[in-house]
């Protein structure tokens, strides 16, 4: 028998009973968009997760903890080691930086490091230059929403008490210096956390560079960053008391920045091996993806119930096939067709059922998935009042491909297999008794 015959064969019966068909592939496009739908919100939070932490971490980063304080023999070693891009000690000033302009002012953090250092890891930023000067520094993207005067201060209270009345919270992001900071001359002033928390004679110093905005809208970063040459500086216009507990003063971090994410692993491996301390994003990530997979394969193994209650349809749609076509069967086997090419006419059935009822599920899992990122946030917005809910940056649903391909094959393979026995029995019909029974 031709393909195209037993193409024939099976579409005869198909249309002969194309509503017993059509909901057959309806059970089986049900269990298998179900199995999608489910399985693709394992996906999506993992999606989420995972953009959420590498959004706030510089994925090439690792980081020294516990005793850091090193030499810098230890640095050039570490610097030499394979895809090492660079190490960056960042010196935290354990102090509170005033900051004046004019009328305005504002406290911030104040950390040093190596300005060449500084600019690779950090890259671009969202406005000038990085310093090349002692008295040049770099401010945090905000430094210019927080530098305030008393009339602004008096006017933020004022709409922030009117906002908690409301049951809302108001970010002052409507007060503070409005103009361009570059090239604007600052004086600061430290008032040391330890000794007698006075405050430092005022320094000038000029402002360069703004730095990128931060990942999340919550944070706000109005940090100076500037050359570590300039400890000795801050160190002079301290009090004597204070300058004398330098080592309270100053502490640094060191952390290792590798040329590719690729790398990190490897850096890792051979920093442990020779007694470090570090930890990476990296770790946290792998840690997190074990337990999606195993979250992943739980959501599959529900969805493949679906399917397999599908495919009880499958079962039932093959067996009254065979019933009715008794009398084909035994033709068939009168003028030599054998009982392999008998029970391929039927499986080949049963799984055009898995294959269409798939590729319509696809289809609907998709826009299903498009729906619920769409119109999720929103009620969520509504439900909770908050707004972070109607950004993008939450994925409740994800579809890869990967998806698509675990499912059909489970779909289709378990329309085959509903398929088989009914084809089975195709075969095992008599010829004779085929041929006696009436039409």
């Amino acid at each position: 028998m031709l393909f195209k015959d037993q193409i024939d064969f099976v579409t005869q019966h198909i249309k002969k009973n194309k509503l017993r068909v059509f909901m057959t592939i309806l059970a089986a496009t049900m269990g298998c968009a179900f199995l999608i739908v489910l399985a693709s919100v394992g996906f999506g939070i993992q999606e989420s997760l995972r953009n959420d932490i590498l959004s706030n971490e510089t994925v090439t980063k690792i980081q020294i903890y516990g005793d850091n304080q090193f030499t810098e023999e230890q640095v050039q070693e570490i610097k030499k080691l394979d895809h090492v891009e660079t190490v960056l000690e960042t010196i935290n000033v354990n102090a509170s930086a005033q900051s004046f302009l004019g009328d305005r002012e504002t406290a911030s953090t104040l950390t040093l490091s190596d300005m060449q250092d500084f600019e690779q890891v950090n890259g671009k930023l969202a406005e000038g230059r990085y310093p090349t000067k002692p008295n040049e520094i770099v401010v945090g993207y905000h430094f210019a929403q927080t530098l305030l005067n008393e009339k602004e201060r008096d006017i933020i209270e004022e709409k922030s008490k009117k906002a908690e009345a409301e049951g809302t919270y108001y970010d002052g992001s409507e007060e503070g210096y409005k103009e361009s900071l570059i090239d604007k001359n600052i004086e600061l002033s430290l008032v040391p956390q330890t000794g007698t928390n006075e405050n430092s004679p005022k320094m000038s110093y000029t402002i360069v560079g703004v730095m990128e905005k931060p990942s999340y809208d919550w944070m706000v970063d109005n940090s100076i960053h500037m050359d570590k040459a300039q400890k000795s500086v801050l160190v002079e216009n301290l009090s004597t008391d204070s300058a004398s507990k330098e080592d309270e003063l100053f502490y640094s971090e060191f952390n290792i920045y590798a040329d590719t994410l690729e790398n990190v692993k490897r850096i890792l491996e051979k920093l442990k091996d020779k007694g470090y301390s570090v930890y990476s994003v990296t770790e946290q990530l792998d840690q997190m993806n074990v337990f999606f997979l195993v979250l992943k394969i739980g959501l599959i193994f529900v969805g493949t119930i679906a399917v397999l209650i599908a495919s009880i349809g499958i079962f039932n749609t093959m067996t009254m096939a065979v019933t009715e076509r008794t009398r084909e069967i035994g033709v068939l086997k009168a003028i030599g067709a054998s009982p392999k090419l008998i029970q391929r006419l039927f499986l080949m059935e049963s799984t055009f059922i898995g294959i269409l009822g798939t590729l319509i599920a696809v289809a609907i899992s998709y826009a299903i998935s498009f729906a619920a990122n769409a119109a999720l946030p929103l009620i969520l917005k509504a439900a909770t009042g908050e707004d972070a809910f109607a950004t993008n940056d939450i994925t409740f649903s994800l579809i890869p491909w990967q998806l698509v391909i675990i499912a059909a094959a489970i779909s289709i393979g378990v329309a085959m297999i509903s398929g088989y026995r009914p084809a089975r029995k195709a075969t095992k019909i008599d010829v004779i008794q085929a041929l006696r029974q009436e039409l």
